[in-house]
């Protein structure tokens, strides 16, 4: 009998070993698009009516500290920050262009790690690389905005998968009578912040749906914090809130008409949402007034985390810059469970929030971690949409093939009990209803009107427990909402 158990489970990883190298074998071309809507997916999860158009620019934050390099010798060393940009936007498509791009990232854990090597994966994008913008009044892009488009090297393009349509009564970005008129000429701001070690791609199922839904889209490669140059730690927790405020204060000089970016006339600085998730959710709780604590500042050499902590004068002078973010989304924010924040460091947030999180979340931590973030940020309107059963990557795209073949890599992206295209969708619609009410003014607050759900073993009464889900499909599922005090 030991023999044949050997002989079966000899078996079952061959197979598995096989399956995965088809998956890996596969081509880009042959790949799903992640954030497409499931048949079960809730009402705003799907795509908005706006055709997408993606970028990709750096730029360079010069003068900047480099903790990473900081002694008793050289207490100040200087050096420049190299921020790559994905941009995604409503488009207007060229004839015969597609809605399609091929991402490139990396796997791995960083740089010189053996077991984890980085490695080049590619996955598909509904996006049309370098497509010129869609002015947000309707119709092509202004003329010397079209004109503008730079070239890039070319995607192959295939006949894409058709974009799933809009369930009957679905409300987007047009939606809202009270909308007022600066919305109606330009695209709120959409920054996002990625995890230690994570990249500007990760969550292009969010990013991508966003932008058809009237939003400018700009995601970050933090430097020193990407799967690709992972660096010590103390210059994410330095980094984050100021590769933030510079990305914002960046967009907003592009944004100024006549700049001569592809993006000036058309995007509102003003109303700027922060997505975070794990560390870029601690970045942007630290951006929109969470100055971390006393003890939090002895986790960068030097006392140079300083900068960023409740009542140093510069911290306080910063905050005024960050009042154009009027909404911050934090996806298993870390530092809830590490004495980053103090009470009165989370006092100091007033801007609209939604956390997303798993209850099993074994990295930031919940009942001490997210949960904590949550009920301190007292002054804050806050929502907490929980996952029941699931850990930490309540964020990102789903595990790309490329992944099946080290189970670490697959982990860095999957959850052990939720299906990740699941949550992608779940995501999708929260964040549409969220950003939808802070930014558009649109009439969704029934979508986040909810009542709780509890696992008490009694079958609920359906179908309209939760306003946008299918009948029998909010399961699994905890949410809550505190009115600032």
């Amino acid at each position: 009998m030991q023999a044949v158990g050997r002989m079966v489970a000899a078996v079952a990883m061959v197979a598995a070993v096989s399956v995965a190298s088809l998956l890996v074998a596969g081509t880009a071309g042959a790949q799903e698009y992640f954030g497409d809507a499931r048949p079960d997916a809730p009402e705003l999860a799907a795509r908005g009516p706006a055709k997408v158009g993606v970028r990709t620019l750096t730029v360079e934050h010069r003068d900047q500290l480099d903790v990473l390099r900081v002694t008793d010798q050289t207490p100040n060393p200087r050096t420049t920050r190299k921020l790559t940009l994905e941009i995604w936007y409503p488009a207007a498509l060229a004839s015969g262009q597609a809605e399609h791009t091929v991402y490139t990232d990396v796997l791995g854990s960083g740089p010189n790690d053996p077991k984890r090597p980085n490695t080049a994966f590619q996955f598909n994008g509904r996006a049309a690389r370098d497509a010129a913008p869609l002015h947000p009044a309707g119709g092509a892009a202004p003329a010397h905005l079209a004109s503008e488009a730079a070239p890039s090297t070319p995607t192959p393009t295939p006949t894409p998968t058709p974009t799933p349509a809009a369930p009957a009564g679905t409300v987007f970005a047009a939606a809202g009578a009270a909308a007022s008129a600066s919305a109606d000429t330009r695209y709120p701001l959409v920054i996002v912040s990625h995890g230690y070690p994570g990249s500007r791609l990760q969550m292009s199922y969010l990013t991508e749906n966003l932008a058809s839904k009237g939003y400018v889209v700009v995601a970050i490669d933090h430097p020193e914090s990407t799967r690709a140059d992972k660096a010590g730690f103390a210059s994410t927790l330095l980094n984050r809130r100021l590769d933030d405020l510079f990305v914002l204060d960046t967009v907003a000089g592009w944004a100024r008409p006549g700049s001569g970016n592809f993006l000036a006339g058309l995007v509102d600085v003003d109303r700027t949402a922060l997505i975070g998730y794990s560390m870029g959710g601690y970045g942007a709780l630290n951006t929109v007034g969470a100055g971390v604590s006393a003890a939090a500042v002895a986790f960068v050499p030097g006392g140079k985390l300083a900068v960023n902590q409740q009542g140093n004068a510069e911290y306080a002078q910063q905050r005024q810059a960050a009042a154009r973010i009027k909404a911050v989304v934090a996806f298993a924010p870390w530092g809830g469970a590490h004495k980053i924040w103090d009470a009165d460091g989370l006092a100091g947030v007033h801007t609209p929030l939604l956390f997303i999180s798993g209850d099993q979340d074994d990295v930031a931590g919940y009942r001490d971690g997210v949960l904590r973030l949550f009920e301190g940020t007292v002054n804050a309107d806050r929502y907490l949409l929980t996952y029941v059963g699931g850990r930490h990557n309540s964020a990102p795209n789903p595990p790309s093939p490329a992944m099946w073949r080290n189970a670490d890599d697959f982990q860095s992206y999957a959850e052990p009990v939720w299906d990740s295209r699941r949550i992608n969708n779940i995501n999708q619609h929260f964040v549409t209803a969220f950003l939808g009410i802070v930014l558009k003014q649109q009439p969704l607050q029934a979508y986040l009107a909810l009542p709780p759900l509890s696992a008490d073993g009694t079958i609920k009464p359906d179908p309209g427990l939760w306003k946008g889900f299918p009948k029998r499909a909010a399961l699994g599922l905890a949410w809550r909402h505190l009115p600032p005090q």
